[in-house]
């Protein structure tokens, strides 16, 4: 009844402005609230009148060991356990990333299999790509999208763990790139008093400054705490010129509505501000150039053009309710509001004047987004002839606007190895479709059935309907083109656990994604659409302390866009790119001190589809044929007791892209660790390139190349009270 009522609702909330729709989107939150309490009150008074007794629901956590996780949300949108779950799925534990002291997104999920992040440079955005697919746009906090784009480099000292789902997930997030997503989840409240400081400095100006502090309120039930985490940071550059300034707050309280309900409101602010670092012209870098290698430390851009300033506020909430019928409610919400501008200069061609000067050419951006998002869903575990069912409906409504702002000007050459900067820019005119706003909102429903046939074979099921709207407004001459698609994706999957250790799957899924680009005439793109086999084995101690998988995949994406060459400011629909391999990760929190994480990755991603017949069978941008890493912590006893140390290592093959002719080559670093931990407080040294190896991060064009990060020493100390 309540669930059809939201359906209503929903479609009330399309074609609002910006504001209006984020009241409607609340008030349809809060409705669904209003519903489950009158409910609430509803089953009370049944429950009284019968026996005068409300059973007591137990709430346990996640239950990690370490880096050894046990569960992850974005793979059920349920509690179900990891290795019940068949399906690629990484989590990054709290624990795994203060111990390698990671300071963004790119770095956090570098040793995740099947991921390959960082390759375009430190220029101040996230870019990655999941099993050979670019999914830099499939970033998620607490299951909900952030937006059309990855506008700012996410903060991740309020997550409390980061999850990555490999391969189609469109029945959990609707539009999606098909490599996967992930899922940043945030610090939540906790049931006992705590707070810390940290303080960190580092290589390159690097200094950090954090604080999380805790505490339950006074409630019936003991359920009701805030938590409110706040980092400052700001760091310089390998490169001259380069440098960043974040500022993070996120408060969060949970409040106490009885003991069958848990009721979370997240909020946070994020202000960031950056010079982008570009990489260094190919010639006197990567290929020889007859005027000699250029320095590590060039600028290419202009430090008189720039800043990018972007801020980025959310408020929401997550709210799940349990029925004495059995049945489980959950519902996430969430308002997101960004606003970012800026100018850089960027390389405009290949080197000249017998490569000593680089072209160069001025952009300014503007970019606001606001996005609203509401994922409601219902759950419940029954028998039906002898065989367990979880079935899990739900509506998931979304409404993203976004307006974009790109006008191009002209500077001066730079002598790349006689660099003259603070040069004036001129000529400066907005691009072809270089001032547009795009709206994209859809309305889905979807189901699940998690099929237990016995203690050891079970099946999930999904299926999803997705009604997306997309408007692009051109705000030079005024034209609109809209488009209204439906689509229908799904999975299917089939787990044998042959004892409690081992236990093997196989899989199909699909995905789909709205492209909001323009083709020449104005036409607007077809979807992309995805599809992947994977079969695997996932393995797991008994003490659940060691958790293991191997998978192998098959994946296909249609439709890719690129930018049109003959067109400026338009796009074109290219063809169709496919990416299958081998994946392998272990973690591991042993009794014995020990810390383990491992990660395997061979992919063959290459285009097989292509307008240009040239393009065919070449590999995918940045996307290295082989994969590694490992990292191992250990903590002594005895007299060492409150020591620590650790030792990782990391390798990746060569890199290139169908656009350039040559790899950048493949590269081996180290880091290294060692802490101790006192009475209320820990102090942690860290080294990251530990041996200081020179090496390119990706290719970024023909033209540049991106820079590997070198040696970089980083020393903490966290404080308790």
């Amino acid at each position: 009844m309540w669930l059809s009522s939201l359906f209503l609702m929903s479609s009330s909330c399309f074609s609002l402005r910006p504001s209006v729709a984020a009241v409607r989107f609340a008030l349809l939150g809060f409705s669904t609230f209003a519903l489950m309490s009158a409910s609430q009150a509803q089953e009370s008074a049944q429950s009284d009148a019968a026996d005068n007794v409300l059973p007591a629901v137990q709430v346990t956590g996640s239950g990690d060991f370490g880096f050894t996780a046990q569960q992850a949300v974005s793979s059920t949108k349920s509690d179900k356990p990891l290795f019940e779950t068949p399906q690629s799925i990484s989590v990054l534990t709290r624990e795994l990333l203060d111990a390698r002291q990671v300071t963004s997104l790119n770095e956090a999920i570098q040793t995740t299999a099947g991921v390959s992040s960082g390759g375009y440079g430190r220029r101040g955005w996230d870019d990655f790509s999941i099993r050979g697919q670019r999914a830099s746009e499939s970033i998620y906090v607490d299951g909900l999208k952030l937006g059309q784009g990855s506008w700012i480099a996410q903060e991740v000292f309020g997550v409390e763990r980061i999850e990555i789902v490999k391969g189609p997930a469109s029945i959990n997030f609707g539009q999606m790139q098909p490599g996967g997503i992930v899922n940043m989840v945030s610090k939540r409240p906790r049931a006992e008093a705590f707070g810390q400081v940290g303080f960190t400095v580092g290589s390159y100006g690097y200094r950090q400054a954090t604080f999380d502090f805790g505490r339950p309120l006074e409630s019936a039930n003991g359920k009701a705490a805030f938590r409110i985490n706040a980092m400052l940071s700001d760091a310089d550059d390998p490169t001259d010129y380069v440098y960043y300034k974040n500022r993070y707050i996120a408060p969060s309280i949970s409040l106490d509505f009885g003991p069958r309900t848990d009721f979370t409101i997240l909020a946070s602010y994020y202000d960031r501000e950056y010079i982008r670092q570009q990489g260094l012209p190919t010639r006197g870098s990567l290929l020889p150039n007859p005027n000699g290698q250029l320095d590590r430390s060039l600028f290419i851009g202009d430090p008189g053009v720039g800043p990018y300033e972007g801020e980025q506020s959310t408020i929401g909430y997550a709210l799940t309710h349990r029925f004495d019928s059995g049945w489980t409610l959950r519902q996430n919400f969430r308002w997101l509001d960004m606003n970012m501008t800026g100018r850089a200069v960027f390389v405009s061609g290949g080197l000249k004047n017998n490569y000593t000067e680089q072209g160069r050419s001025v952009t300014l951006q503007d970019v606001k987004e606001q996005v609203g998002a509401l994922d409601t869903n219902i759950e419940r575990t029954f028998n039906l002839a002898g065989i367990a069912h979880t079935v899990m409906a739900g509506l998931d409504l979304n409404r993203d606007k976004l307006h974009s702002g790109n006008t191009q000007c002209k500077i001066a050459n730079l002598n790349i190895y006689s660099p003259t900067y603070n040069l004036p820019y001129s000529d400066c005119a907005i691009r072809t479709n270089g001032l547009t706003e795009t709206s994209v909102q859809y309305a889905a429903v979807y189901l699940r059935d998690q099929i237990k046939f016995n203690e050891r074979l079970s099946l999930n099921v999904a299926f999803r309907h997705d009604r997306v709207e997309t408007e692009t407004v051109n705000l030079q001459d005024g034209s609109v083109q809209k488009q209204n698609k439906n689509a229908n994706t799904g999975n299917a999957a089939l787990m044998y656990e042959l004892t409690k250790n081992i236990a093997p799957y196989i899989g199909y899924a699909t995905s789909f994604l709205p492209q909001a680009g323009l083709a020449v005439g104005g036409r607007q793109l077809n979807p992309e659409e995805g599809k992947q086999s994977e079969m695997g084995v996932k393995f797991q101690s008994d003490d659940k302390r060691l958790n293991a998988s191997i998978a192998y995949y098959d994946l296909t994406r249609k439709n890719v866009a690129s930018d049109d060459l003959e067109n400026d400011g338009y796009q074109v629909e290219i063809g169709e790119q496919r990416s299958k391999g081998f994946e392998a990760e272990v973690a591991a929190d042993l009794r014995n001190g020990w810390s383990l994480a491992g990660a395997l990755a061979l992919i063959d991603a290459e285009i097989t589809d292509d307008t240009n017949a040239a393009n065919i069978g070449k590999r995918l941008q940045n996307v290295p044929r082989r994969a590694a890493s490992f990292l191992a912590n250990y903590r002594f006893d005895g007299a060492l007791q409150g020591w620590g140390a650790g030792f990782g290592i990391r390798h990746e093959s060569a890199k290139t892209g169908p656009a350039v002719n040559f790899s950048v080559p493949g590269y081996t670093v180290a880091d290294a660790n060692v802490s101790y931990q006192g009475a209320g407080y820990r102090v942690m040294l860290n080294v990251k390139n530990l041996f200081d190896k020179d090496y390119f991060a990706g290719t970024l064009n023909a033209n540049v190349v991106p820079l590997g990060d070198p040696r970089t020493v980083m020393l903490k100390a966290v404080f308790d009270f």
